[in-house]
């Protein structure tokens, strides 16, 4: 590919306070006073001024507020006893709260200009590890599509290549991590909204285990708890260590504690592997072609590879869609309450309004799919008996490009299209198991693809292990390695 054919990129690393650095090691340099807070912050902000015009992951912004919050940082004796990540600046999702911003969840039905009151539990987890919120990232309509297009905004691109997608719905932080804007971000994940995103746009992301961290505040009214709040990075040991941290602000007593991962095991697993889809459409060649790579590699690295049957009902992609309508016919009968009192059903995309309908035509099957949903979990932990971890594609096939997934495509084109790209991941929100998405290949059109590992419930340390195994001996490239 000539130079003149190479695809627009929206690579905002530089020579500057952050550098090539990750979270971790911007937070060392911070506790250590090599480099100001005061400094990465106006740093951050200056390639967000570079890199959000070309890729759009903010929604709203508070730049003046963490410049002073990160000189009253810098004014301390000392940040050997700050939390973790203390001055090391983020971005948290536009569906999670922040007291004194506004949270309008991708859609033009939320008003604008009504800043909440509260800062969300998860947020409080996250921002209790020191991070500074310079603001809140995009996202499609309520979470609900896999490419952060939303109807009443430009839409999200994918640093790699402009013209395809970051997916979603976490879409925005994948965006701003991925071309250097922050080194981490906040995403929450209730049918792949980590894993998807960070498989687009070639980072790490890892949903945990239910219950791993505190509960979003919209999971508390679901009937069956699909959402994980966690991040994406650039490299595993961020990852690692954020969720060390959130569990020194909260360890569910009910789970065996994930504690510090700092590097792969030299213990041989069994890991199964899966390759098509449930719902019967193949996986793309360059898709699979990855996932054997994969597998290659981790059985040169001592492991056992097996296929290992979907460990499912083949009525399982038919109940997750008929859940997922159920959230979007809830979030139209019940925004008001669920949003703000102002919020106008009239004004939900085409995905949203489809699937509302699409659930009422089928909502007297309800109580039979969540029966089967709830045995899901069950399923899932009896077939990775004998197995220490399973892997898959994240998705069905590579990055589309931007508006092959746009809520303005006929709902039934679109929700086939859906069906066929994002029916990897669901899986593991439905039963509440871990799972991690890792960049191990690239396409000619410059994009990242991902491969999938999904553990067994509470073992994130696992995944974390395998996913530090195969970051060192198939480092993956970041937009900072481009000349």
């Amino acid at each position: 590919m000539s130079a003149a054919d190479s695809p627009q990129t929206a690579n905002a690393f530089t020579n500057d306070a952050l550098g090539n650095d990750d979270a971790t090691a911007l937070a060392d340099r911070i506790r250590r006073k090599d480099v100001s807070v005061a400094e990465l912050t106006q740093a951050a902000i200056n390639r967000l001024n570079k890199a959000e015009p070309l890729v759009h992951g903010v929604i709203a912004e508070r730049y003046d507020q963490m410049l002073t919050a990160a000189a009253k940082l810098d004014k301390e004796k000392s940040l050997e006893d700050a939390p973790f990540f203390a001055g090391v600046p983020t971005f948290i999702k536009d569906n999670t709260d922040v007291a004194g911003m506004a949270t309008r969840h991708g859609s033009a039905a939320v008003p604008a200009g009504h800043p909440v009151n509260k800062t969300s539990l998860f947020a409080q987890q996250m921002l209790a590890q020191g991070f500074l919120c310079l603001g809140k990232s995009t996202l499609p309509e309520f979470g609900f599509n896999a490419s952060t297009e939303p109807l009443h905004d430009a839409p999200s691109r994918n640093p790699w290549n402009l013209a395809y997608s970051t997916g979603a719905s976490s879409g925005g932080s994948a965006a701003l991590v991925a071309s250097g804007a922050v080194p981490i971000a906040h995403a929450n994940d209730g049918g792949g909204s980590i894993r998807i995103p960070a498989a687009c746009c070639g980072l790490v992301g890892l949903k945990p285990t239910r219950g791993r961290v505190i509960d979003n505040d919209a999971a508390k009214s679901l009937p069956i708890n699909i959402v994980s709040d966690g991040v994406v990075t650039r490299s595993v040991r961020d990852t690692a260590n954020f969720f060390h941290q959130a569990e020194q602000y909260f360890r569910n007593p009910k789970m065996q504690a994930m504690g510090k991962v700092e590097g792969p095991s030299s213990r041989p697993l069994k890991i199964g592997i899966v390759i098509d889809s449930i719902n019967g459409h193949a996986t793309d060649n360059v898709t699979r072609e990855t996932v054997e790579a994969t597998a290659r590699l981790l059985e040169a690295q001592g492991h056992r590879i097996e296929p290992v049957p979907i460990p499912v009902k083949s009525s399982f992609p038919d109940d997750f869609a008929m859940y997922w309508g159920l959230l979007a016919f809830g979030m139209k009968l019940n925004g008001h309450k669920m949003t703000h009192p102002d919020f106008d059903k009239r004004r939900v995309d085409g995905l949203t309004e489809g699937m509302s309908r699409m659930f009422l035509r089928g909502a007297w099957r309800l109580p039979a799919i969540l029966w089967r949903l709830r045995r899901a979990r069950f399923d899932y932990a009896k077939a990775m008996t004998g197995f220490d971890a399973v892997l898959t594609p994240v998705l069905g096939h590579t990055t589309p490009k931007l508006g092959h997934l746009s809520p303005e495509v006929p709902f039934e084109m679109l929700f086939d299209r859906l069906t066929r790209y994002a029916n990897f991941t669901p899986l593991a929100n439905v039963t509440g198991a871990p799972a991690l998405s890792l960049p191990m290949a690239q396409t000619p059109e410059n994009l990242p693809v991902s491969v999938q590992i999904m553990g067994r419930h509470g073992d994130e340390r696992t995944l974390l292990e395998i996913a530090y195994a195969l970051e060192a001996d198939n480092p993956w490239p970041l937009l900072c390695d481009r000349a």
